[in-house]
């Protein structure tokens, strides 16, 4: 098993696509990419954290490899929008991919520069190093199966 973090916006609809991909085992969603440490859904939501709400993806690489769980990413969100994503605005909503070592960094890179090569628009997402995954509260995990609805836009 090999492990994913992206943000693409709402974390219940990012997850709830994620979860019909094959080739994913299982997922959390969280929080990641700020400096506060265990935040709240309600301090993160507040946007002053540095946090995204982001999906944590563990992944049997025999059945998908990063670069396609990348090219997935890109699919379940508009990445040419800074800090939104639908009705959901602020950096906790921004796009970014969060590698775990060089080898997805080069991935994520070739494919950002890929895209910008053929968009009409500039893909805005954020490349960075992984930074401590904090799990969001019970709530928020498997949303969609628990509640039928994913309230937001994916």
């Amino acid at each position: 098993m090999e492990k994913a973090v992206f943000a693409a916006g709402c974390f219940w609809g990012v997850e709830a696509f994620f979860e019909e991909v094959r080739g994913v085992e299982e997922t959390r969603v969280g929080y990641t990419g700020g400096d506060v440490e265990h935040p709240s859904y309600e301090e993160v939501k507040s946007g002053q954290t540095g946090h995204a709400e982001a999906i944590e993806i563990w992944y049997n690489p025999w059945k998908i490899s990063y670069a396609e769980l990348v090219d997935k990413f890109f699919e379940c969100h508009n990445p040419t929008t800074r800090n939104r994503q639908g009705i959901d605005v602020g950096t906790q909503y921004r796009s970014a991919i969060f590698f775990q070592n060089l080898q997805q960094l080069e991935v994520a890179v070739k494919k950002k520069a890929e895209l910008n090569r053929t968009s009409p628009k500039l893909i805005v997402t954020e490349v960075a190093p992984a930074k401590p995954f904090y799990q969001a509260e019970e709530y928020h995990q498997k949303y969609f199966q628990k509640n039928g609805t994913l309230a937001c836009g994916i």
